[in-house]
């Protein structure tokens, strides 16, 4: 080859190198865009979109794991005024929200309406024993009667019906509802539960405002909750936690609201995990998450008060009784994040982060909840009574923990795979292409500018003979 075309060759190829380097460096921002457009198309509450289908599916199991406690010691709780022995046993699980969403109606204002069937099957395999087993429990007619009414009167309708503090039960009395002999009525921790339904809901599609999308508009016809005694407390903020907007800020909280408390949450990113190959971000409810609501300088409802009162809970419980109408206190599982009283008031607790806290796994460009794990402890109080005589023994106040529920889900691996294949796959085979182009043009620009210069530096021959001659 000539100088002349070694040179022509050299200076296409740096020019060539170039041009691929800088096609790369255009694809970058087109490429996100592209993956950014697709997002947000699939990410509105609309029929055809992926969000969509995967909301309206039940294909997902989801579970309710509970873990009830068996009192040791019952006789000497009453007699001597002893804390009661505890001991879990669990899990007994049930598959829940296997029927879709129904009623499903879309409006004029961007914003979609539907209520959420409740139902619950036993899963025997999942569980250590049968429906059958039976527990020694605190009697949830004598605490409810105990914290509503005047003490003379339940002592009459205790002695009247032979009531005693606690009972023996089986799991599924406990958990979906017996005939109690004191009130003459159906009571369980979570009766009624099965046929009924939650909602509805209205929530906004984000057709208009995809930051807006699965935001809950309105929950029972109600835009804001009346249970706590600051409107901030009672807003309705956030989804119900199955999805959020697309593309989160890791710090940025995520709200949440969830009927079961009766108010809404936030999350905080704690790490990102894998799951399946798949990126999430971890949000994790924060120590102060479960107390009853008191607006702090922050708008946070916080609470501050070491006192059981019914305005504000001892750090770490949450006092149900206006919303369920019933004395009940929730909590983190064996008291988690509990004052040292809760503690102080049971033996047999242990609680432990990894089993006991909420989380959330979020995937950060789309914003669906691809695992969840929301545990939460049932709890009833009692304590000392001179007009109820099967209390006169009782020393303390006690919140008794009857038992606690883990509700989880994970995306299952088909489900994983075609969350891959459809945008993580594609995320990656855009970004290596962009690579690819950026890295073989900057290589053959390099390679044939640096043979430019040396071609260019070198002395010719027509000059060499000159010299020799």
């Amino acid at each position: 080859m000539t100088c002349c075309g070694l040179k022509c060759g050299l200076i296409t190829g740096t020019l060539l190198g170039a041009l691929i380097a800088l096609l790369g460096g255009i694809l970058i921002p087109v490429g996100n865009m592209f993956i950014k457009n697709t997002v947000l198309t699939e990410t509105v509450l609309e029929n055809g979109t992926f969000a969509f289908d995967t909301w309206t599916s039940v294909d997902t199991p989801m579970y309710r794991q509970f873990w009830l406690f068996d009192v040791q010691n019952p006789d000497d709780v009453l007699s001597q005024g002893a804390k009661p022995v505890l001991v879990q046993k669990g899990p007994y699980t049930y598959r829940t929200r296997f029927i879709p969403r129904t009623n499903v109606t879309f409006n004029d204002n961007y914003t979609v309406t539907f209520v959420r069937p409740v139902g619950a099957i036993f899963e025997p395999s999942m569980s250590v024993g049968t429906e059958e087993d039976v527990f020694t429990s605190l009697n949830l007619a004598v605490a409810g009667v105990y914290s509503l009414l005047d003490h003379r009167l339940a002592n009459l309708l205790i002695q009247r019906s032979s009531s005693t503090l606690f009972q023996s039960r089986t799991v599924k009395e406990l958990l979906w509802g017996y005939k109690d002999p004191m009130l003459g009525s159906r009571l369980g921790v979570f009766y009624p539960y099965n046929d009924t339904i939650d909602g509805p809901y209205t929530v906004f599609t984000g057709k208009d405002d995809i930051n807006k999308v699965a935001t809950i508009e309105r929950w029972a016809g109600e835009t804001s909750l009346s249970y706590w005694n600051d409107p901030y407390c009672n807003k309705i903020n956030g989804t119900d936690g199955s999805s959020f907007h697309p593309f989160l800020n890791k710090k940025e909280p995520l709200f949440f609201f969830s009927s079961d408390i009766c108010r809404s949450v936030s999350a905080e990113y704690e790490e990102t995990v894998d799951l399946k190959g798949i990126d999430v971000y971890r949000y994790m409810l924060p120590p102060e998450a479960l107390a009853s609501p008191v607006e702090n300088q922050d708008n946070q409802c916080y609470c501050t008060d070491p006192v059981i009162t019914r305005n504000c809970t001892t750090a770490g419980l949450l006092d149900l009784t206006a919303c369920r109408g019933t004395p009940v206190f929730l909590s983190l599982p064996h008291f988690l994040y509990g004052s040292n009283n809760l503690h102080q008031g049971v033996i047999g607790l242990n609680p432990n982060f990894d089993e006991h806290s909420i989380f959330l796994d979020v995937e950060p460009i789309t914003g669906f909840t691809l695992r969840f794990a929301k545990r939460l402890q049932v709890n009833m109080l009692y304590g000392p009574s001179d007009s109820i005589v099967i209390l006169n023994k009782i020393k303390d106040y006690t919140v008794f923990p009857i038992l606690w529920v883990n509700e989880t889900a994970v995306l299952d691996d088909e489900t994983a795979d075609m969350f891959k294949k459809e945008l993580t796959a594609r995320i990656n085979l855009l970004e290596g292409f962009q690579i690819g182009l950026i890295v073989v043009g900057l290589v053959l620009f390099a390679s044939c500018l640096i043979g430019l210069i040396v071609v260019c530096t070198k002395p010719s021959n027509n000059k060499l003979s000159l010299i020799v001659k």
